[in-house]
């Protein structure tokens, strides 16, 4: 027997939906959430698919973010299991999307269907806000829903996402915050000629050279106690016809800027300019994404879910602002108060993707007992000592079972 977790989440990675396609996993988790009384609409953009499920009309309103498209597979033969049948083997979920993040949009899916049989009269709201484009342009999924939902003034209290956040087991490391992110891409044009007759010709890569060591070199802030210094990283340089006798006629290179909010995107491109003000270059600049940084300095509620954490793991986590971008960047524009915790990631994106079965049982008990201290007055205060569960399945199944004492 699997718990309705791994039940939910297997079916789900058997829904073969690389992004945009979400492929009928959204219409799955309506036919869940709607006998629950959410009031689930689709909010299709572009060729991307939305889900906006709201349980309730009242205030708080605590918001579930997360996505059904995943990366493609690779090379299906290098898979030990298919990539889309969710399989489970040796305690372990397998497919793609088991821990990015089909697993954890199940585990909060059952986490309301727990929360709602237990408190069926709770003060407050409860949303789900699913896209299918988080892992492609992020620019018709959760960006285009916020700015629909803010259009509506539709305020949000609480946002979780569901990324896999946790490093070594489950719920060890909640984020609260991201850097931000913002490419650039540098062409410097020459005159291409005879490698024997540089007179004739205009080396870009040797006027590049001093460009990269001033823009390597470059302090762009100090970072904080949340976030490290920003810091640029060239990822790509391309230039050279192949032939070892040619001067090549550009160069051209990729780089990307990892930003704390001591700076932003503006100064960062002030600071560009005038270093390439300081050369006599015939170059072009393009800046083709960014995502901007988000924190969340509200203590008490990173204590809700710390304490939810510590109740069902028997563990602190580790708050940090480490890591990539997610969708709580778009989240922030609407919620002051956005934390991403999920499974492990340490498969996410890889051949074999999984997650334990055990893990996604205790994150939906996470998820429930996170649901109880937003929702309920009466929970019993963060650091009180109260009994863990060992049977986390039963999380799973229905939050009223009881449970045996560890300590």
């Amino acid at each position: 027997m699997t718990s309705p977790s791994v039940q939910l989440a297997s079916e789900l990675i058997r829904i073969e939906s690389v992004t945009p396609n979400d492929n009928g996993c959204q219409q799955r988790l309506e036919e869940r959430l709607t006998p629950l009384g959410f009031n689930c609409e689709s909010m299709p953009f572009q060729d991307v698919s939305n889900l906006w499920a709201r349980h309730g009309t009242g205030s708080p309103l605590l918001v579930f973010a997360g996505h059904t498209d995943v990366v493609p597979t690779g090379p299906l033969e290098k898979w030990t299991y298919p990539p889309f049948a969710g399989l489970v083997e040796d305690s372990m979920l397998h497919g793609r999307g088991a821990a990015d993040m089909k697993g954890g949009i199940a585990c909060f899916t059952i986490a309301c269907e727990n929360f709602l049989h237990k408190y069926p009269d709770y003060q407050g709201s409860i949303a789900l806000l699913i896209t299918s484009d988080e892992e492609g342009m992020a620019k018709w999924g959760t960006r285009a829903v916020v700015d629909e939902l803010i259009s509506r003034n539709i305020g949000v209290d609480y946002c979780i996402v569901g990324e896999p956040t946790s490093e070594k087991s489950c719920g060890d490391t909640i984020k609260i915050g991201r850097r931000g992110s913002l490419n650039l891409a540098l062409t410097v044009k020459g005159q291409q000629g005879h490698i024997a007759y540089p007179h004739l010709a205009k080396n870009p890569i040797h006027d590049l050279i001093p460009v990269l060591h001033d823009l390597v070199q470059a302090k762009w802030d100090s970072g904080n106690e949340n976030f490290p210094p920003t810091s640029l990283q060239i990822s790509n340089v391309m230039s050279g016809t192949g032939a070892a006798n040619v001067i090549p006629g550009d160069a051209r290179v990729l780089f990307n800027f990892r930003y704390s909010p001591e700076t932003n995107e503006q100064e960062i491109k002030q600071r560009i300019d005038e270093i390439m003000d300081r050369h006599d270059l015939d170059y072009t600049l393009e800046y083709p994404s960014s995502a901007e940084p988000y924190y969340t300095q509200d203590r008490d509620f990173i204590k809700k879910i710390s304490a939810a954490v510590s109740e069902i793991t028997g563990k602190s986590p580790a708050i940090t602002t480490s890591g990539g971008t997610s969708d709580g960047r778009f989240m922030a524009k609407m919620c002051s108060h956005v934390v991403e915790l999920g499974p492990v990631n340490a498969t996410i994106h890889q051949i074999d993707e999984r997650v334990s079965t055990r893990d996604l049982d205790m994150l939906t008990g996470i998820y429930t007992t996170l649901l109880e201290r937003v929702f309920c007055t009466t929970k019993r205060p963060y650091g009180s000592k109260m009994p863990l569960k060992r049977d986390y399945a039963s999380y799973s199944s229905f939050y009223l079972d009881s449970f045996s004492i560890l300590r």
